[in-house]
């Protein structure tokens, strides 16, 4: 490999990051001038509706809306594990099970915590 194939390699790195920063540039740029500009007090107000906002912005939530998406968030995102687990099943034997079972037994005992600290109660 010679110095001018691993200049090209830079070469080529460096056209995809202009390009990733151009376009959105330029496709900003063309939007600003081509959209309409019509402001008035009702469009500039906090919601285009027209309806005046009542009351304070920061509404204060109870922590378990928070504890309730995070475990979703966590066991969802731990479901996708068992999709290449479940098409290289027949490749990754007994060990592959085990491991597997593993997995969801500590899975369980988490839910299984969540579930004895009542964080799954929506009172």
């Amino acid at each position: 490999m010679g110095l001018g194939a691993y200049y090209d390699n830079y070469i080529l790195v460096l056209i995809f990051m202009l390009l990733g920063v151009a376009l959105p540039v330029v496709s900003l740029t063309f939007g600003r001038f081509v959209r309409p500009k019509n402001p008035y007090a009702e469009k500039i107000t906090t919601y285009e509706s027209g309806i005046q906002p009542e009351g304070d912005a920061q509404v204060r939530y109870h922590v378990a809306y928070y504890i309730v998406a995070l475990e979703f968030i966590i066991f969802d995102v731990e479901t996708v594990f068992l999709i290449p687990w479940a098409v290289t099943l027949d490749q990754l034997g007994w060990v592959g099970l085990n491991l597997m079972l593993i997995f969801i037994a500590i899975l369980a005992l988490g839910l299984a915590y969540s579930w004895k600290k009542k964080v799954l109660e929506w009172n």
